[in-house]
C-alpha cells in the first residue's frame, strides 16, 4: 500500500467508526436502547456514515482515479458484461437463507411447519389479540414469500451507504495486499463498526455484549469473502449494495416457516448464526474449488467508459 492509500484508510476508518458512535449515541442514552421509536432511524443513519467516510477519505487522500471510478460507482465492465451480477446479488441472498434455514432443521436447532405454518400463525393471532386471520395462513405466508422477491430492494438503499465505503473504498485500498487479506481485513472492520447497536443487543440479544460483537465479526466476514468476490467479479460495487440490501430483507425469512413451539434465535437459526457460517463456508469453499476465487486479473482491468 502507498502513503497515500494508508493515509486514506486512516481518515476513512476514523470517520466511519466515530460517525458511527455519534448516531447511535441516542439509543445508549436512551431507557429504552434498541426498542426506542426512534431505533431505525438511528439504524438506517448509521449505515450511511461509510459512503460519508469514503467521500472525505478520497478528497484527503484522492487515488488516480475519480471518487465513482474508485468506488465502481462507474462499473468498470460494460453492462453487457456484468447485468447477469445483479440476478446473483438479487436471488443469491435468498437462496443462502432458504439453504440455512435448511441446515439449522436438520441440526434440529428449529422445527418447520411446512403445511399449517403453525408458528406464524400463532404470531400473527397474538398479534391480533386472539382474532381469527380471515384467510388461510397458507395465503399469507405465500404473499409474504412473492413480495420477499422484491420489497427487499427498498434495503439496497441504505445498505449502498455501506458498500460504497466497505466494498467500494476501503476493499479496493486494500487491495494492493491482495484479494484474501482485502475481503478479510474489510469483514473484520466491518464488524468491529456495528459495536454501537450490537453492544446494545442488535442481531444476538441475550448474549454477552462482547461475544456477540465476535459473532457479528465472524458473519460479516463470511459475507465479505462473498460480497467482495460479487463486487471485482461484477466491476462495480451496485452488485453488493443489492445483495446486502436483500440479505437484510430476506433474514427473517424463518420465522415464516416455524412449527408452534419451536424456539428461534439468530445465533440456531438464521444467517446470522452457525447455520449461515456453514452454508457461506461451503460456497466459498466452491468458489476456490472451482477456481472462481480469487479473481483473475483480467476480471479486474478497467474498461472504459463508453
Amino acid at each position: 500500500m502507498s502513503h497515500t492509500d494508508r493515509r486514506g484508510v486512516a481518515v476513512f476508518l476514523a470517520i466511519a467508526f466515530v460517525g458511527a458512535w455519534l448516531v447511535a449515541l441516542p439509543l445508549w442514552f436512551s431507557p429504552d436502547g434498541l426498542a426506542s421509536p426512534f431505533a431505525t432511524l438511528v439504524l438506517v443513519a448509521m449505515m450511511f456514515m461509510p459512503a460519508i467516510a469514503a467521500i472525505i477519505a478520497h478528497r484527503v487522500a484522492r487515488s488516480p482515479e475519480g471518487f465513482l471510478r474508485e468506488t465502481t460507482l462507474r462499473p468498470r465492465r460494460r453492462f453487457r458484461n456484468w447485468w447477469g451480477y445483479i440476478l446473483l446479488a438479487w436471488l443469491g441472498p435468498i437462496v443462502f437463507v432458504v439453504a440455512a434455514t435448511a441446515v439449522a432443521a436438520a441440526f434440529g436447532w428449529i422445527r418447520l411447519d411446512l403445511v399449517e405454518f403453525s408458528g406464524f400463525a400463532l404470531t400473527l393471532q397474538g398479534a391480533l389479540g386472539g382474532m381469527d386471520l380471515g384467510v388461510p395462513v397458507q395465503a399469507i405466508v405465500i404473499t409474504q414469500l412473492v413480495t420477499l422477491l422484491f420489497i427487499p430492494i427498498v434495503n439496497a438503499i441504505p445498505a449502498m451507504g455501506e458498500e460504497i465505503g466497505w466494498r467500494g473504498f476501503l476493499q479496493a485500498r486494500l487491495l494492493p495486499l491482495g484479494q484474501w487479506p482485502a475481503v478479510l481485513i474489510t469483514g473484520v472492520v466491518w464488524g468491529l463498526w456495528h459495536a454501537p447497536v450490537v453492544l446494545l443487543g442488535y442481531n444476538y440479544p441475550g448474549q454477552n455484549p462482547f461475544v456477540a460483537l465476535l459473532l457479528m465479526v465472524v458473519f460479516t466476514t463470511l459475507v465479505s469473502v462473498l460480497l467482495g468476490w460479487l463486487t471485482l467479479r461484477s466491476g462495480t460495487v451496485w452488485t453488493a449494495g443489492i445483495a446486502h440490501g436483500f440479505i437484510n430483507g430476506a433474514a427473517g425469512l424463518p420465522v415464516l416457516l416455524l412449527a408452534a413451539g419451536s424456539s428461534y434465535d439468530n445465533l440456531t437459526g438464521s444467517l446470522l448464526g452457525y447455520p449461515g457460517w456453514i452454508v457461506m463456508a461451503i460456497a466459498i469453499v466452491a468458489l476456490v474449488a472451482l477456481r472462481k476465487w480469487p479473481v483473475r486479473q483480467e476480471k479486474l482491468e478497467v474498461t472504459p467508459a463508453p
